[in-house]
């Protein structure tokens, strides 16, 4: 059967053109000896006969579509018979021959061979694009030679579709490429069907994505997510309409292979990543496992992160590349394998390698440059068999390609990152070790940024650690247990710190305050006012004035101008905050007096298991000026027990101050086994793993000395009651069982009362304290303290106090509020 389709366009014939005259009435008049190389009919065998003779199958000429009517042109296909009886395909292009009334007695055709059809069907053939139709009406696939390779998106990795051949129903379902996960088939399969249904449906033509394995690798093999195994491709959807209804007959697509742009795109969206992903975190180890993380598996099968180990101490590593054989610490890896296993490592994390100087990652710690190497390079399969485990590894899992790539930031060498790719994956190509360079860059950037923390941090933590107390003295006043923390953050190290300080009489100083602020000067400023706070205690002076004195210190420190440069990274403004709380506890009275510089009040648990917070007149913070402070006396029975802390353990982001003081009587209020337990229970319940702030924690259960280690009189302003003072205190110290403390403590005793008669005012005090040492103490009305001085040798006075100072381990003087008292103290005499 032929067809003809009519047309107005005009063509010249040519020589070699087979050209059949024909009548109207559809006879044959005319044959060309190129018509008979054609069909191999002689013109006596042709001519006067009818023109559908010719054809394949015999008809009409009405049911060939000729129309040899009128005066137009027309053009068409015809399949026709050769004289030998095969099939030949021709075009035919017909041109009218008109009288001189303008109208046409004849046609003359010009035959060719093939048809305009067949070109079509040869160009979508041989098409480099990937073309297929599917028939809406048989459910059959019509495929190019291009899409037959199998393509996830062709229906399949089978025999394409022919023509008259199988169909594959829109409904049978999809079977991608063996090497593709079961995922991946299903993802990409019905993601396709399900655009050619809509298509077929909606009528309007689409775009269709998709990422696919890339059909090389291994069946079966376990392809890596998302990774750079994958081909991309765009496929193109448009409706296929019957031109005489405009009816859906089918669907086209056309498939465009850009796993070229996808992988550019994809290279620069993991740049844009690793921005954000590494170095998250001042830490070093971290920031090397986040550039593991994020190379597997969209660069790397396997990634190794190996460091020098000064760079894990924050110290400054040798400048420049390193050279000969380099001993590296294992600090972080990745794979494709399940969870967080890996199984390719050879080594273990935190363990060391002896790199060879011909190995891959010797090479570029030596030149500074990255290096690709793999299983056809001699110094990699030298390297390999250097080491058992590593050989073992490599057999196993097929490791064919590595990038080694050195980690340098500002000039110095930090470390390498080694990229590894397995069997089934395609080997590192040119630009793969330039995306490996940038992300080692990057890494390493992230890296020397936490080296530079961790060795800042830790000066600050020494400085801050030097600057505390290590051991609290023993004291019988209270017995007593701490913790320090230091902030788990990178705001830096602070300035909390706590003290404890015994004074006279037996009492102690109990201390907790806080810098505001981070870092090594917040830690300075620390050592500062803590050392301030023992020498203004050693004069034993009230809780109240001690914190007047510290304020004016605060004051000086600010105004003082350090001698460093605005652009030094540790430059901080010449404003000084701090809170302080100042506590003195005397066992002998049992009462405890308190102090606060805008501080966190103190926690008390009674023996009768009650908590509470201690209310305090609260004071202004360290360095305001102006103001004062005032004191607030507790009377705490035996027993009790105090918690001090600064505003670390009690204030966080999800609590204020109130509700952390209230969950910190919750925790102190539970069974108490020892201080030393309770310290534990109270971080427990009131810090997360990684406190945000440093934190500072002292506990201290009071004691009280009984009447039976404390002995009083009072004295009158009379010379002759020194004698009377003496012999009170031989007998006090015989019942106490100290005879043999007897003849210096008269002498004490003796020297003090006659200075407080001398110089001093009535009332007029003597009293002992047997403890761990044995005290003497004179009081009276007089705020006139006395000093030691040498004696000429003509003074009458002076030689006491240098007595008694040369008799006793200490003395001093303490101003109270109705006077001063001047106390002597020696230890107790052996057994």
């Amino acid at each position: 059967m032929a067809t003809f389709d009519q047309g107005n366009g005009h063509s010249g014939w040519s020589s070699d053109v087979a050209t059949v005259t024909l009548s109207l009435d559809g006879l044959v008049t005319g044959w060309s000896e190129g018509a008979r190389r054609l069909l191999g009919h002689r013109a006596s065998e042709v001519v006067g006969r009818p023109a559908t003779v010719l054809l394949l199958g015999e008809g009409a000429p009405e049911a060939t579509g000729l129309s040899l009517t009128g005066s137009q042109e027309w053009r068409g296909t015809a399949a026709l018979r050769h004289r030998d009886g095969h099939r030949v395909e021709t075009t035919l292009h017909a041109q009218p021959s008109l009288g001189a009334d303008g109208t046409a007695h004849s046609f003359v055709v010009a035959l060719s061979p093939g048809t305009d059809r067949t070109m079509v069907q040869w160009a979508f053939d041989q098409s480099p694009i990937a073309l297929s139709t599917h028939s809406v009406a048989s459910g059959s696939w019509l495929r190019n030679a291009a899409a037959q390779g199998g393509e996830p998106w062709a229906g399949g990795g089978g025999p394409a579709v022919h023509r008259a051949g199988r169909g594959l129903p829109l409904d049978a379902g999809y079977e991608p490429p063996a090497a593709a996960s079961a995922s991946a088939r299903a993802a990409v399969g019905e993601g396709f069907l399900t655009c050619v249904r809509r298509v077929a449906e909606e009528r309007a033509p689409m775009r269709y994505e998709c990422l696919a394995p890339e059909p090389s690798c291994a069946p079966g093999a376990a392809v890596p997510r998302g990774s750079a195994h994958d081909r991309a491709w765009v496929i193109e959807l448009w409706p296929v309409r019957d031109p005489a209804t405009g009816e859906v007959v089918g669907v086209g697509t056309a498939a465009f292979d850009s796993s070229d742009q996808h992988a550019a795109r994809q290279r620069l969206a993991l740049l844009q990543e690793a921005g954000t992903r590494i170095g998250t975190t001042l830490n070093v180890t971290r920031t090397a496992q986040e550039l593991a993380d994020l190379a597997v598996p969209r660069l790397a099968d396997f990634v190794s992160v190996d460091l020098l180990d000064s760079v894990l101490r924050g110290d400054e590593p040798v400048p420049g590349p390193v050279d000969a054989a380099v001993v590296l610490r294992r600090v972080a890896h990745q794979s494709t394998g399940e969870g967080e296993d890996v199984p390719e490592a050879a080594i273990d994390l935190g363990g060391t390698d002896t790199y060879p100087p011909f190995s891959p990652p010797a090479r570029c710690l030596a030149d500074g440059k990255p290096v690709l190497s793999g299983e056809d390079d001699p110094d990699f399969a030298a390297w390999i068999a250097g080491h058992e485990t590593r050989t073992a590894r490599v057999a196993e899992y097929g490791v064919h390609s590595v990038m080694a790539t050195p980690l340098r930031a500002r000039g110095i060498t930090l470390g390498v990152a080694v990229f590894t790719r397995v069997a089934g994956s395609p080997p590192f190509e040119p630009d793969d070790l330039i995306l490996a360079e940038e992300l080692a860059g990057r890494a390493a950037v992230g890296v020397d940024n936490a080296r530079r923390y961790t060795r800042e941090r830790t000066n600050a933590l020494t400085l801050q650690r030097s600057l505390l107390p290590r051991d609290l003295p023993r004291q019988a006043a209270v017995e007593v247990a701490y913790r320090y923390l230091p902030a788990g953050t990178g705001a830096g190290v602070g300035g909390d710190w706590f003290d404890v300080v015994p004074l006279s009489g037996t009492r102690v100083a109990l201390v907790v305050g806080d810098v505001v602020g981070h870092g090594i000067h917040a830690s300075a400023t620390m050592g500062r006012l803590r050392t301030a706070v023992r020498t203004l205690a050693d004069v034993d002076l009230p809780p109240d004035e001690l914190l007047t004195h510290l304020d004016d210190l605060v004051m000086h420190l600010a105004t003082d101008k350090e001698d460093i440069d605005p652009d030094e990274p540790y430059f901080v403004s010449g404003e000084i905050g701090a809170t302080c709380l100042y506590a003195v506890y005397d066992p002998v009275s049992r009462v405890c007096t308190f102090a606060s510089a805008g501080h966190v009040p103190p926690v008390v648990l009674l023996p009768d298991g009650t908590a509470r917070v201690v209310e305090l007149t609260p004071g202004p913070l360290l360095g305001v000026g102006g103001l004062p402070f005032e004191c607030t006396e507790l009377e705490l029975p035996e027993g009790s027990l105090l918690a001090f802390c600064t505003d670390g353990l009690v204030e966080a982001r999800d609590r204020d101050v109130g509700l952390g003081l209230d969950r910190l009587c919750e925790a102190l209020a539970g069974p108490v086994t020892s201080l030393e337990a309770t310290c534990d229970t109270i971080l427990r319940a009131l810090l997360p793993a990684s406190p945000a702030d440093d934190v500072a924690l002292l506990l201290a259960r009071t004691r009280a000395l009984h009447a039976d280690q404390v002995a009083a009189w009072a004295l009158p302003s009379d010379p002759a009651i020194v004698a009377d003072a003496r012999a009170q205190t031989t007998r006090q110290l015989t019942a106490w069982g100290l005879e043999e403390a007897a003849f210096v403590t008269e002498l004490v005793v003796s020297e003090l009362v006659t200075n407080a008669i001398r110089y001093g005012a009535v009332p007029i005090g003597l009293r002992l304290i047997r403890d761990r040492t044995l005290i003497c103490e004179v009081s009276d009305a007089s705020n006139t303290a006395p000093h030691l001085r040498r004696a000429r040798t003509y003074d009458e006075g002076g030689r006491g106090l240098h007595m008694v100072a040369q008799l006793t381990q200490g003395w001093g003087t303490r101003q109270s509020p109705v006077g001063k008292t001047i106390w002597a103290e020696q230890p107790l005499p052996a057994g």
